[in-house]
């Protein structure tokens, strides 16, 4: 049990800027604030940043820290009830902010898209494979024309190639990916 000479002497070194007197002081009486903080607050976790929040209101204002009848504990209680109310008062202002927002819409199913999304993967897979398939210049001119956009004769510029190669080597890649990703009708 800490005697009023002791307590005396640890709000002397909390006014004398000794970081040991708050440790010491944390120590002693952090559980206490903390319960405190909690019959306040009604939630373990906001009593937690309350105390921690406590005793750094404690050190910023260290040089106004009091003892009454001998022992420093009044006064962190009493800077742990205006903490608890600066909190609770926060708390109702953001469940007015929050209920002042408009209803969200109603989005889309996430479940259709996530289908569409594996379905779609599948399909790409296939294709990949296919083109996979093809002879490398083929697999050349098709990603040149197709997913890159390029003219035939861009494409065959980019090649050096004439152009009615580049445009029988996409005529046989075409041809052999339709045969390829045809579907199955006994599927």
């Amino acid at each position: 049990m800490a005697t009023e000479g002791d307590e005396l002497a640890l709000v002397a070194g909390l006014r004398a800027d000794d970081p040991d007197a708050l440790a010491t002081l944390f120590d002693r009486y952090a559980d206490r604030i903390y319960n405190h903080c909690f019959r306040a607050t009604g939630d373990w976790a906001e009593a937690e940043d309350a105390t921690a929040t406590v005793f750094l209101e404690v050190w910023r204002h260290r040089a106004r820290v009091e003892a009454f009848d001998g022992s420093a504990l009044p006064w962190l209680y009493g800077v742990a009830t205006n903490v608890c109310r600066n909190l609770t008062r926060s708390g109702r202002r953001r469940q007015r902010a929050l209920a002042a927002l408009p209803a969200p819409a109603a989005g889309p199913d996430l479940a259709d898209r996530v289908v569409d999304r594996i379905a779609s993967s599948a399909r790409m897979e296939a294709v990949l494979g296919a083109i996979r398939e093809l002879p490398r210049r083929e697999q050349e001119v098709l990603a040149l024309v197709v997913w890159s956009g390029l003219s035939y004769e861009q494409a065959a510029a980019a090649l050096d190639v004439p152009v009615g190669t580049v445009r029988s080597r996409l005529s046989r890649a075409r041809a052999r990916l339709g045969v390829a990703t045809r579907e199955d009708p006994d599927d």
